[in-house]
């Protein structure tokens, strides 16, 4: 009740404004003031003072605000913690099973030792050079196309 009478106040106060402003010639400025003046009258009558006051005066509906705070900061955090403990708990399994074959490969898959220096050079220069490639999620061609586009 309270908040509809206030409302009905400034909209009245707004009208008087505008209807001085159009006394001195300003009408595009007039026009203006009251429109503004119409919008509190009108959120009057389509209910949505009376909305907002029941959500602003509400405790339950505060301490439910209050929740999805706490729903929004835990999610936020465990996002954190993914992000700087190196993915999820499927992906940190992954690596640490990758990490293990990796050390126990080279020992089980190690090249019989021969008499002489000259077997090492020969597997040496059997295989073929690679080539440097950059790591998975580092190929930056379709941005220097773009960048080339532009011209920078």
């Amino acid at each position: 009740m309270l908040a509809e009478t206030i409302c009905a106040a400034v909209s009245a106060a707004g009208l008087g404004i505008a209807v001085i402003t159009a006394y001195r010639k300003r009408f595009l400025a007039a026009t203006r003031i009251a429109a503004y003046s119409l919008v509190p009258v009108g959120l009057v009558m389509t209910g949505v003072v009376e909305w907002v006051s029941d959500i602003a005066f509400k405790p339950s509906v505060w301490i439910g605000f209050g929740l999805l705070g706490v729903a929004w900061l835990l999610f936020m955090t465990t996002r954190a913690v993914e992000r700087r403990g190196g993915g999820t708990r499927r992906e940190r399994r992954a690596a640490r099973a990758a990490s293990r074959r990796a050390a126990v490969a080279p020992a089980a898959s190690a090249p019989p030792l021969t008499s002489g220096a000259a077997a090492p050079a020969s597997q040496a220069q059997s295989r073929p050079a690679k080539k440097q490639q950059a790591p998975p999620g580092e190929d930056f061609s379709d941005i220097e196309a773009i960048l080339k586009k532009h011209g920078i």
